[in-house]
């Protein structure tokens, strides 16, 4: 038996619809992240898999699986090798950091020493026993944080090897049946073709330019900089050229925020070689290869305002984590287009944007009228 109002029928059936896709999401939410993730890898190498595809004749499961093997033996091996030796000199750093500010803690001379070379220092003077203070509960801090960090970090590892796993499973699929997975999510998006693609297209482009600039400028700002901290004689370098790459996403402050700080405890212990060599290659060199880099590899045609690009990487950092370097500008990116095809769509019925200047304009003339007659 039918329904006999359609409308009753269509209106149960959305309701359906959104209840269960909701119930879906919240069944599998925790791997969300995981299937994002491989379906943005997979479409930067998806040129990469067409190629083996053509050269083993049309045998996709193949293709994919060495696409994959690809994956994992020049990019996740490597990455894994940096992070057990980035591991082990955090440990170390930890573990010669909190003695080293125990010591000036202990020695309060030892630190009104380097404290006296900083400009000002009779006005710093009456709050040289709070400095001690807050030097106490910052070691204090310190150490929780280690002990504390250990199971936390433990974990944080099980479950990146879980979503990689995941993410390169996922990615088997989407290599060889993304192009039907694609065709019946724009099927049922209720959005004419041209704007499909529009929005298709600038997620792509967005996605693998910043993904592309993010990884390059990541890897030799962070080179640059490890390079400095290792000829300035600060141990770690591996480590602290890690965090710089990792820093380096940050807009308008990047390595700074690690290196400025290095740079100043070297000037207040007299290392001169140290401060040159901090102040040129991560001040001067790597500072400026964000400027220089990021518009040639990103591209005119996805470069977005600075303000966007600012805000979209601390909000997506905030709202998804590490991952949000990438996922902060794709957001911000899909925000401008879908604004403008927004505007494209409902323009008869939105006003001229020059009226107001128009305005504006006849209102100055009139007063320019106004005064020419007044001075005749």
């Amino acid at each position: 038996m039918q329904v006999k109002n359609p409308l009753i029928n269509k209106t149960v059936l959305l309701i359906l619809v959104a209840a269960i896709s909701a119930l879906f999401l919240t069944m599998i939410h925790q791997f969300l992240m995981a299937i994002f993730m491989a379906g943005l890898f997979s479409a930067m190498v998806n040129p990469v898999y067409g190629w083996l595809n053509r050269r083993l004749n049309g045998r996709e499961n193949l293709a994919s699986m060495l696409t994959i093997s690809g994956i994992v033996v020049l990019i996740l091996l490597p990455l894994s090798i940096l992070i057990t030796v980035v591991a082990g000199q955090a440990v170390h750093v930890g573990q010669s950091v909190t003695p080293w500010i125990e010591s000036f803690v202990q020695e309060p001379g030892a630190l009104t020493h380097y404290l006296e070379k900083i400009p000002y220092y009779q006005e710093i003077l009456p709050y040289r026993d709070m400095i001690f203070e807050k030097a106490g509960q910052a070691v204090g801090m310190i150490s929780n944080l280690l002990i504390n960090s250990l199971s936390s970090i433990t974990k944080m590892t099980v479950n990146a090897v879980f979503n990689v796993v995941i993410m390169l499973y996922v990615m088997f699929y989407f290599l060889t049946m993304g192009d039907v997975l694609l065709e019946k999510i724009l099927y049922y998006l209720p959005l004419a073709h041209h704007d499909e693609e529009r929005l298709l297209q600038r997620f792509t482009s967005v996605a693998g330019a910043t993904m592309k600039s993010t990884l390059i400028i990541g890897l030799l700002q962070g080179g640059l900089c490890g390079l400095a901290f290792y000829l300035a004689g600060i141990q770690g370098a591996v480590f602290w050229g890690t965090v710089m790459a990792v820093m380096s996403i940050i807009p308008a402050f990047g390595t700074a925020i690690i290196w400025g700080p290095a740079l100043i405890v070297l000037a207040l212990i007299g290392d001169i070689k140290g401060v040159i060599l901090l102040a040129v290659i991560c001040g001067a060199l790597a500072g400026n290869l964000d400027n220089v880099l990021r518009p040639r590899l990103v591209g005119k045609d996805t470069e977005m305002p600075d303000l966007f690009v600012l805000f979209g990487t601390l909000g997506g950092i905030a709202l998804f984590g590490i991952l949000g370097i990438i996922i902060g500008p794709i957001i911000s990116a899909l925000f401008i287009t879908i604004w403008e095809i927004y505007g494209d769509a409902f323009q008869e019925y939105l006003p001229a944007v020059g009226t107001l200047n128009r305005r504006k304009k006849e209102t100055e003339d009139k007063e320019e009228e106004q005064k020419q007659l007044l001075k005749k």
